[in-house]
């Protein structure tokens, strides 16, 4: 049996970190209390956390007496310390300052020393606090119960060699059973063992059982976008599949992710008419110093957030006017109802039907945020979502613990899911070696 001593980010990322300990002992501080209250009226994924924080503690509370401690389910023990000035005995003088922080470290060193045949854990998501614990002779550790190692993310591709014949045999006859272990909708690359430049590229199909070739471009393209690369063809491939309903792409700055969303949104929507709209989301993160509030209504006050899908779709658009097929504007695709932006702080409650719903940016949400967007999903709805978990503004998730690595991990295994990594920059040759040696 372990006491775990939970700071206030713990609980604003997780509230059902309360239930995630197991049979050992849970510590809550009287300031993490305190600290939860300040951010209970706030309109936003926090703020509903620290409501929810609240009612389990609440609800618990009618079990018996927090300050003396309360059985949970898992047969270990919840309970409230409070903090007196005495305490502030236990810091380096350096430590003695009243603030939040200090306060909730002075529990954590007098829960150890009036306990100290039971090992004490000190759990925050804040690095510098980690660091402090550390030195204070405190066991410290983040919350990592849905955290996804970065460098072991799932990359929805793997190389195969094969005999000679088998490459041929798949190029005759287009299929070929499937070797263990491969997840449904993973691309696959297979290299004859004796000839590295006589190779097919299929993707497997969990149905049948059997590798399939990845799907022929039109030779318009789409929207006049054909695919530069592997990975963009894998990509187009699921983006273009109606029977797939989640696709995550993950790749760095200038590798297509975006443009390859829209594009097969408008096509299936405009072209194929198998959605009603092209829906975009995106979250709000300033890069750099925030400009405060912005003035006009929601569509005025989205514009600059969701420039780049404009960009994007302009570019798209352009290059249909170059053929004489399309010269309307991303304002008329949106006064005509097959383009819209959906801002995702009014996304609860929501049920999106029949629709084609791109969510850019993905890695700047939380796993609790992801799960919401994606129950929202109705009947006939196909959702992409994109992002770069090295390019994170949201302070409270980093590489690891996005929402984005979260749901790549939690679906690889899925018939309606899948996923590409994109590797190789197509932006331009400045953006590609930015993206490399910055």
């Amino acid at each position: 049996m372990k006491n775990f001593i939970l700071d206030t980010n713990v609980l604003l990322h997780d509230p059902q970190a309360l239930f995630k300990f197991q049979e050992n002992n849970i510590i809550i501080p009287i300031t993490v209390i305190e600290e939860i209250d300040r951010f209970k009226k706030d309109m936003n994924e926090t703020g509903r956390n620290a409501r929810m924080v609240s009612r389990i503690l609440d609800t618990m509370r009618e079990k018996g007496s927090l300050a003396v401690g309360i059985t949970m389910p898992e047969k270990g023990t919840l309970r409230v310390e409070m903090f007196t000035e005495k305490l502030f005995k236990h810091l380096p003088v350096d430590l003695r300052a009243d603030s939040g922080d200090n306060r909730i470290l002075g529990v954590a060193l007098d829960t150890r020393d009036r306990y100290p045949d039971i090992p004490l854990i000190f759990v925050t998501k804040d690095t510098n606090l980690r660091i402090k614990a550390d030195t204070l002779g405190l066991i410290a550790e983040d919350y990592e119960s849905d955290k996804v190692d970065i460098q072991d993310l799932y990359s929805g591709t793997r190389n195969i060699e094969m005999p000679a014949e088998s490459v041929d045999r798949f190029y005759g006859q287009g299929w070929l059973d499937a070797p263990e272990g491969i997840a449904p909708n993973e691309f696959i690359t297979i290299t004859d063992s004796t000839n590295v430049s006589h190779t097919a590229i299929c993707r497997y199909d969990a149905a049948s059982a059997r590798i399939v070739p990845v799907r022929k471009i039109p030779k318009e393209g789409i929207w006049s976008i054909f695919a530069r690369n592997r990975e963009q063809s894998f990509a187009l491939d699921v983006l273009m599949d109606d029977s797939i309903k989640l696709v995550t792409l993950v790749g760095k700055a200038g590798t297509g992710k975006t443009l390859l969303a829209i594009a097969a949104g408008l096509h299936k929507t405009a072209e194929e008419n198998v959605y009603n709209r092209l829906l975009v989301s995106r979250p709000v993160f300033p890069l750099g110093k925030d400009l405060g509030f912005l003035p006009g209504d929601i569509e005025e006050k989205l514009t600059p957030w969701m420039q780049p899908i404009f960009d994007n779709v302009e570019l798209l658009i352009s290059g249909h006017e170059s053929e004489k097929r399309h010269s309307k504007g991303y304002k008329e695709l949106m006064a005509m109802g097959l383009l819209d932006i959906e801002p995702l702080t009014y996304i609860r409650g929501r049920s999106i039907p029949n629709q084609y719903m791109i969510v850019d940016e993905a890695q700047n949400l939380t796993p609790h945020e992801i799960k919401t967007i994606v129950t929202r999903v109705g009947e006939g709805t196909k959702i992409i979502l994109t992002g770069d978990p090295y390019q994170i503004d949201n302070p409270y998730v980093d590489s690891s613990s996005n929402g984005l690595t979260y749901l790549v991990e939690k679906f690889k295994g899925e018939r309606i899911a899948a996923h590409v990594t994109l590797t190789k920059g197509e932006r331009s040759e400045l953006a590609e070696l930015a993206a490399n040696l910055l």
